[in-house]
């Protein structure tokens, strides 16, 4: 698969692949960004997939950029043809509605289905992760039935509870720390997705298949208590 590298100023390198979101070109990504971190080359700073690049941030001090390029061409010519990740899919448990989902009934009126409807159609698909962004951990996820897509919200709100799953268009994802945001609030995981004191801070990667578990609230609160943190 053809990519495109491009400088960044004079600390980064984005890898651009065909620009098409779909899980094939993502494998690629995601594909380009593991083979090219396990080179273990020093002065890389940061490797960061999105739907359909890599950008690679180094330290020009310790890494030549001559060299840099010929590994950037190495991983990118090791590729072939990708098809979607393969690997374990992660469940995420959800309260939907109520004070967890303050915006299913909006969701609701614009689909004209039924609350119960939206949930099952919401945890009935399994989701690719495209890449993490906007906030530590924030999986954009594609894969939704275009049946309960709906637009985000037209005043976003200033503080969105940590946890919070939403959806934004044809996209879904979770809000890993509080913040503000658009997105239509659904419901809400116990999950950690961004976690500090945990060795590996981040729950998710870009990459990784996802299936949401309806729960109700008295299972989200003993969650929330126990093996939910």
């Amino acid at each position: 698969m053809s990519a495109d590298i491009r400088f960044c100023g004079d600390r980064a390198v984005t890898v651009v692949f065909p620009q098409e979101i779909s899980p094939g070109i993502n494998a690629a990504v995601c594909g380009f960004a593991a083979r090219f971190f396990a080179l273990g080359l020093r002065g890389i700073v940061e490797i960061v997939p999105t739907y359909c690049a890599v950008t690679i941030h180094f330290d020009p001090s310790e890494l030549d950029v001559d060299l840099l390029l010929r590994a950037v061409e190495e991983a990118a010519a090791a590729g072939g043809e990708a098809g979607p990740a393969e690997g374990e899919t992660v469940v995420i448990p959800v309260a939907y509605g109520g004070e967890y989902g303050p915006d299913l009934p909006q969701v609701c009126a614009h689909t004209g289905l039924t609350a119960d409807e939206v949930i099952a159609r919401h945890s009935g698909r399994e989701y690719l992760i495209y890449m993490l962004g906007f906030t530590p951990g924030f999986p954009y996820m594609g894969g939704m039935d275009p049946s309960i897509a709906t637009p985000r919200l037209k005043t976003p709100r200033t503080a969105i509870p940590a946890g919070s799953v939403g959806i934004a268009g044809a996209q879904t994802g979770v809000y890993p720390i509080q913040s503000p945001g658009g997105w239509q609030l659904i419901g809400r995981t116990p999950l950690r997705l961004f976690d500090m004191d945990r060795e590996d801070p981040f729950l998710l990667r870009a990459g990784q298949k996802v299936r949401f578990r309806p729960i109700t609230p008295e299972e989200y609160l003993a969650l929330e208590r126990g093996e939910g943190r």
